[in-house]
């Protein structure tokens, strides 16, 4: 396993430590629909707080929206005051920081606020590392991504460690390593891989990696759907972008490890209201798309998820935002938990959301609040944000 720094590593009192958390949780009208992976801090943050810290919380919101809802939501869950500040830099901030006590606790705003924390910009870099002592980062979900707060910040801090969530997915990401290592029969094989979701681009980079490690790949979602047109096979709208095309040429998708959907659930549009149908990939019309994997799919997949020691997933199988496409994906999660000899991992916002649906949480061996960084860490590719971690 990579060694990094832990919280058991330093002297936090009275120091101001920047926490970068993934707090990028789904909100509806001021509401946060799900706190997953803001719970799965709590410990981080309470350590540091008992610990006399001068916590200052930092994280992005991908749709742009502010994070006065995670400042309530973090009230309600550590039953402590949260100074909320509509700033994540500047002298203001800065003001606000040094006036803070032992034990306190700030959250800043929204990160990508500013266009330079995705262009991981130096100076913007500079500002953050302005604001505290010691970096720790809670951010394990989104060490796949090189933005300012990722790894501009953690090389300007000399002290930085892992908080206690980053830690444990390290530590059992690692083992899961271990028990596919030996082949071809130990304790953690058949391993079955499961990739679905929208993220592409990342998930594709992957896969050839993958397929020399697991014993069965399960695709489904809209990156079955473009690997499927790239095979040749008609399967309706949309086109993939060119990139998508050239990196799944560089993949060897006539691997018997591959295995693509069978059948299909279609509609000529995500409402399903006009009408829906299953058929074959191949003769899915031009008007129409595929929106779940078919029952003999389901089927397939459940046979071989069966079978298996060593079960990791990400990413649905279908549109889950509609309750008449998440057959398969339901399914499959329901499948899995029956496998009750396997170790079960799953990760990502979108997967998390569904398990969350059907109480199947505490079901799973483990649960990753990353997707595409669980697989990229998986797939032992290295992490800018682990890298910038490296003392």
């Amino acid at each position: 396993m990579i060694m990094l720094k832990t919280l058991k590593d330093f002297n936090f009192f009275d120091k101001k430590v920047l926490v970068r958390t993934d707090f990028n949780v789904p909100i509806e009208n001021g509401r946060i629909i799900d706190s997953f992976r803001i719970e799965r801090t709590l410990p981080t943050i309470n350590y540091l707080r008992e610990k006399g810290a001068k916590v200052i919380l930092l994280s992005h919101q991908g749709d742009g929206l502010s994070f006065q809802p995670v400042a309530l939501k973090l009230e309600e869950l550590l039953k402590k005051p949260i100074k909320f500040l509509n700033d994540c830099c500047g002298k203001k901030v800065e003001k606000e920081i040094n006036k803070m006590k032992s034990g306190q606790i700030i959250l800043l705003e929204n990160l990508r606020f500013y266009p330079q924390e995705k262009e991981n910009n130096l100076e913007f870099a500079k500002n953050l590392a302005k604001l505290g002592d010691i970096y720790v980062s809670e951010a394990f979900s989104v060490s796949h991504r090189s933005h300012a707060s990722i790894v501009s910040l953690p090389f300007l801090l000399q002290a930085k460690a892992i908080g206690f969530l980053f830690e444990k997915e390290m530590e059992t990401l690692s083992k899961v390593l271990g028990r596919a290592a030996a082949r071809p029969a130990c304790a953690g094989r058949p391993l079955v891989i499961i990739i679905g979701g929208k993220k592409i681009s990342s998930k594709l980079k992957v896969i050839s990696s993958f397929i020399e490690k697991a014993d069965h790949l399960l695709f489904g979602g809209e990156l079955a759907n473009v690997i499927l047109r790239v095979k040749g096979i008609c399967v309706g709208k949309p086109w993939p972008e060119k990139e998508m095309i050239e990196e799944i040429g560089k993949i060897n998708l006539t691997d018997t490890k591959i295995h693509l959907p069978m059948d299909v659930i279609v509609s000529p549009d995500e409402t399903g209201e006009i009408y829906i149908k299953e058929t074959g990939p191949g003769k899915v019309r031009k008007e129409e798309e595929i929106f779940d994997i078919g029952p003999e799919t389901i089927q397939t997949f459940s046979s071989i998820i069966k079978e298996a020691k060593t079960i990791i997933w990400s990413g649905p199988l279908g549109l889950i935002e509609n309750k008449l496409f998440k057959k398969g994906t339901e399914t499959i999660a329901q499948r899995i938990v029956a496998n009750t000899s396997a170790f079960s991992i799953a990760g990502g916002g979108d997967t998390i959301k569904i398990l969350r649906e059907l109480n199947f949480i505490d079901k799973f061996s483990f649960i990753s609040t990353g997707g595409s960084a669980m697989l990229s860490f998986l797939a032992e590719e290295k992490l800018p944000g682990i890298e910038a971690l490296k003392v």
